[in-house]
């Protein structure tokens, strides 16, 4: 049985969760992190050096970074009619070239003013650097809405795959942050095929940005 560390509120803990909706997978979840169960613990340390969830158990195989457990959950369990990740080399290249933006660009340009305006943190109250973090985040959702506007379906072409699950999280964040957003229709009808899905009804939008 596999097991999952992290609570249901974590975006990267989503990832897993959707991930596993999609392979039909059964699994069992501990809830760990802010509220929970300490991650700061030497025993969670073992399993994770970062003190971060999620952290995924497969046996005696620890695996953490929510979009490499969700690229080993693909490998690893997924049927004929799950092309989450493709066999295809330049196929896959693209859905983690995908993964890869969400995980360094999309998340960095966010992170100061989802901490300033969700989170409330003290550390991120400065108000000019939040404004040019929320500048950053519009701008690459652009980017995002460009690349959608080309195939006029899932990010990487007709077939939805793990890319889509990692970015259908961050678009959820996107629209549900406070903040000034601009029209992005190629988003938003990529958003609305999203949330048509199951896994995205269960993961893809709690409530909790």
């Amino acid at each position: 049985m596999l097991k999952i560390l992290g609570k249901s509120s974590s975006i990267n803990v989503r990832k897993v969760l959707w991930t596993c909706a999609e392979l039909q997978l059964n699994y069992e979840q501990e809830e760990w992190g802010s509220g929970f169960q300490s991650t700061e613990t030497e025993a969670f340390k073992a399993l994770n050096p970062n003190a971060l969830v999620p952290v995924l158990l497969d046996g005696d195989f620890v695996l953490w970074e929510s979009n490499t457990i969700c690229r080993y959950l693909a490998t690893q369990y997924q049927h004929q009619q799950k092309e989450l990740l493709p066999e295809s080399v330049r196929q896959r290249a693209l859905v983690e070239q995908w993964m890869d933006w969400q995980s360094t660009e999309l998340n960095n340009s966010w992170r100061y003013a989802f901490m300033h305006l969700v989170r409330k943190s003290p550390a991120y109250a400065d108000e000019a650097a939040a404004t040019h973090s929320i500048e950053a985040w519009n701008q690459k959702m652009h980017i995002l809405d460009a690349a959608l506007a080309k195939t006029a379906q899932y990010i990487t072409g007709a077939e939805f795959t793990l890319a889509d699950i990692v970015l259908g999280l961050s678009v959820n964040r996107w629209l549900m942050t406070p903040m000034q957003r601009p029209e992005l229709p190629a988003v938003a009808a990529y958003y609305q095929k999203l949330s048509l899905r199951p896994g995205f009804q269960r993961f893809g939008s709690n409530g909790i940005p």
